[in-house]
């Protein structure tokens, strides 16, 4: 069982940054790859960004490209998104989820774990 704790949310002004930060427990969590999903208000749920479990495969969505950045910490089962240059298209709730899949692809079958989520809200 891997249990997953996002924090990191918060209120920002649009241009602004903040970090998302999710905490991994479980036996092998650092085997898994993870991601981050969003859901902002009266849409689907939509990948932004997965990474390998080694670290050094990422993938990111089209709109997120440049601007956001996933790493992990496998001594400490941390996994975090830097998000620069925040819009405020960017405001959802976020996710982290973890699975034990080959390839870190954004889309595919579901994710087997994921966090409660923490909101972020970019205003203009």
């Amino acid at each position: 069982q891997v249990q997953l704790v996002e924090s990191g949310g918060g209120l920002v002004q649009a241009g602004g940054s903040l970090r998302l930060s999710c905490a991994a427990s479980g036996r092998f969590v650092s085997t898994y790859v993870m991601a981050w999903f969003r859901q902002a208000p009266g849409k689907d749920r939509e990948p932004v960004a997965t990474i390998s479990w080694t670290g050094d495969t990422t993938y990111y969505t089209d709109s997120v490209k440049g601007r956001f950045t996933i790493s992990r910490n496998n001594a400490r089962n941390m996994v975090y998104m830097q998000m620069n240059s925040l819009k405020p298209e960017d405001t959802a709730v976020y996710y982290c989820a973890a699975d034990r899949r080959s390839t870190p692809t954004l889309y595919g079958a579901a994710w087997q774990y994921w966090g409660q989520g923490t909101q972020v809200t970019v205003s203009s």
